[in-house]
C-alpha cells in the first residue's frame, strides 16, 4: 500500500483541511510501527485525510535515567524509512542536537523540536537549514507570544504546536486564549491533545496522564481555530514503553478522526482567515 496522493500542508495558506500527526511516542519495535502505520494509511486513504506518522527514535527528555528511550537514530531512521516506503505516510520525528538535523532530514518530512528545546538557537537554525518543515513544540514554560522568537530562528516554513503549560508541580493546563496568538504569526498551529493531558513526573520517575480528556480538549482546540491535531496512539497504552497514561488507543483515534474532521469543517469559518 502506498498513500501518496494526500500531501500534507507546508504553509498557512494551504490548511483547508484538518491534518493529523499520530503514532506511538517512541519506536518500541519495527513491528509495532508498521502495524500502526498500516492502520493510519488505511484511514488516510479512505477519508482522504492527511495523517503524518510520528514516532521518536530517541526520547532524550525522560524523567528517569532508567526509562526506555528508543532504538537510537540509526535503527530508528531505518524503521521510519520503512514506514514511509511501505505506506507512503509523511514522517515526523524529534531531533535533539544540531548534528542530527541533516541525517534525520534524509528520512523525515518534518523535523520536530521538543518542547524543552524550543529556544535552542543552534538546534532551530540547523533544522531550518535542512529545508524541511520544522514543527516547534511550545515549551511548557513559554508564553504564546514569545514563540515568535523561536519562529525567527526556525523560519517561516515552521509549524507551532501547543502542548499545555505548567500549572504548579506535575500539572499542565491548556490556555486556549493562546491559540489565536500563535495563529497570528501566520503559520499552521497544531494542538497536541495527548501531551496536554500529561502529568509530568507524577508517577515515581515517570509521567502520568489522563487520556480520557484528550478528545474533549482536541474538540475545544478545533473551536479555537487550530489547523492540525497531534495524538500519541498505541494498541495497548497501558503497556506502552513511553507516555502510556496520556496515549489513546489506535481504535479510539480511528473512531474519532471523522468526528474531528467534521467539527473542523463546521468551525473553520469561525476563527480561520
Amino acid at each position: 500500500m502506498t498513500n501518496t496522493q494526500y500531501p500534507f500542508y507546508p504553509n498557512r495558506s494551504q490548511t483547508k483541511q484538518l491534518f493529523f500527526i499520530a503514532g506511538p511516542c517512541v519506536i518500541e519495535s519495527e513491528k509495532l510501527c508498521l502495524e500502526i502505520a498500516e492502520t493510519l494509511a488505511l484511514v488516510s486513504e479512505k477519508g482522504k485525510i492527511t495523517i503524518i506518522f510520528k514516532a521518536s527514535f530517541d526520547k532524550a527528555n525522560r524523567t528517569s535515567v532508567s526509562s526506555f528511550r528508543g532504538l537510537g537514530m540509526k535503527k530508528g531512521l531505518a524503521v521510519l524509512g520503512k514506514v514511509k516506503k511501505q505506506f507512503g505516510l509523511p514522517i515526523v520525528t524529534d531531533i535533539h542536537t544540531p548534528e542530527q538535523a541533516a541525517e534525520v532530514a534524509t528520512v523525515a518530512d518534518v523535523l520536530q523540536i521538543p518542547a524543552f528545546l524550543c529556544r535552542q538557537t543552534d538546534l532551530l537554525v540547523a533544522a531550518k537549514k535542512t529545508g524541511k518543515i520544522v514543527n516547534v513544540k511550545k515549551g511548557q514554560f513559554v508564553a504564546p507570544a514569545d514563540m515568535k522568537y523561536s519562529l525567527d530562528k526556525a523560519g517561516k516554513k515552521t509549524w507551532l504546536t501547543e502542548r499545555g503549560t505548567f500549572f504548579g508541580y506535575n500539572r499542565l493546563v491548556v490556555d486556549f486564549a493562546g491559540i489565536p496568538i500563535l495563529k497570528s504569526f501566520g503559520v499552521p498551529v497544531i494542538f497536541d491533545a495527548t501531551h496536554s493531558v500529561q502529568m509530568p513526573s507524577a508517577g515515581n520517575g515517570v509521567s502520568g496522564g489522563n487520556r480520557d480528556m484528550a478528545i474533549p480538549l482536541a474538540q475545544a482546540a478545533l473551536c479555537a481555530g487550530v489547523d492540525g491535531l497531534f495524538f500519541e496512539i498505541h494498541p495497548n497504552p497501558n503497556k506502552a514503553l513511553c507516555d502510556g497514561p496520556n496515549s489513546i488507543t489506535v481504535k479510539d483515534f480511528v473512531r474519532n478522526v471523522p468526528r474531528l474532521s467534521e467539527l473542523f469543517e463546521k468551525t473553520r469559518g469561525w476563527n480561520r482567515k
